[in-house]
């Protein structure tokens, strides 16, 4: 059952199993998150934040203008050591090896005010499992906020389902043929037609009258949870466009193990791995435990 604990398993191995078991961490931010979201929220108000505020540049300039700066920032996120070394930095703090982990690199989320109305940004608002897209059920998300958010700013977790098979149409999507056309979907939102013509895994039934919680953060602190968990972005109705940064990690043993959540319903095919960075020396396909253990 999906519950939020605000404090960290006192090593990693608990940390995982309790995430896989479906807990939902909501911790306080650290050194490292707040360096962090201090160095990513410097980047965004020198693109955003000449003329006023970074998080109403979205009301000042065009679509056009907007969307390319955005385009920018996620580059940079994306493709700098030094991001990347902070993702280690924060594992590391609660115990995790990154040497034992695949580690995504650093993505920035941004999710702009009345952006729900725009037909090609309706993807982004789909209930879905981070796994239909091709994740491990090993995946661990880790998201941070760069500034103050309260529940009508985040997203909303479906506590009933994480072990529960729901209508989707994740059979359809392949990772291979998701990043053939489109190479810079790797990053994100880079291409402005995708929303209307790439496939978007999401849940297709009606889930009125569930329960679903949400929740409040401070910049830098950390929410982290299973990739299988079904989650939904709320509309953001604030004034304000919302901007946040997030990470995933894979452990290999547990990978390699087929330990992780429940997988309820994912039926995507290939692997998101090959864009994740392996420890030195790791190459894809990654063994199974039997392999491995086989040549010991």
């Amino acid at each position: 059952m999906v519950q939020i604990q605000r404090h960290a398993p006192e090593d990693e191995h608990s940390f995982r199993n309790a995430i896989y078991n479906g807990t939902v961490l909501l911790l306080d931010r650290t050194p490292v998150t707040e360096r962090l979201v201090g160095e990513v929220g410097g980047l965004v108000e020198a693109e955003l934040g000449q003329d006023g505020p970074a998080r109403e540049a979205q009301f000042r300039l065009s679509g056009d203008e907007f969307f390319q700066a955005i385009g920018r920032l996620r580059k940079r996120l994306y493709q700098e050591d030094r991001f990347f070394t902070a993702i280690g930095e924060i594992i590391s703090s609660f115990g995790f090896r990154p040497e034992e982990n695949a580690l995504d690199p650093l993505r920035m989320r941004v999710i702009a005010d009345g952006a729900h109305r725009i037909p090609q940004a309706a993807p982004i608002y789909y209930t879905h499992r981070d796994t239909w897209y091709s994740h491990p059920q090993s995946q661990i998300s880790w998201w941070i906020p760069l500034h103050d958010v309260d529940e009508a700013e985040t997203f909303v977790f479906y506590p009933d389902y994480l072990d529960r098979p729901v209508e989707n149409d994740s059979e359809a999507f392949d990772y291979d043929t998701w990043i053939r056309d489109r190479r810079s979907l790797r990053i994100g939102w880079q291409d402005r037609n995708a929303g209307t013509e790439a496939l978007y895994p999401g849940f297709r039934g009606d889930l009125a009258g569930a329960r679903s919680f949400g929740f409040s953060c401070r910049a830098g602190d950390l929410l982290v949870f299973a990739g299988a968990q079904l989650h939904r972005t709320l509309a953001n109705e604030t004034g304000r466009t919302r901007f946040s940064i997030d990470f995933r990690t894979v452990h290999l043993g547990d990978y390699a193990a087929g330990i992780g959540a429940p997988n309820a319903d994912n039926r995507s095919t290939g692997t998101a791995l090959i864009d994740y960075r392996l420890p030195e020396g790791v190459v894809l396909p990654i063994p199974t435990a039997a392999a491995l253990a086989a040549t010991a």
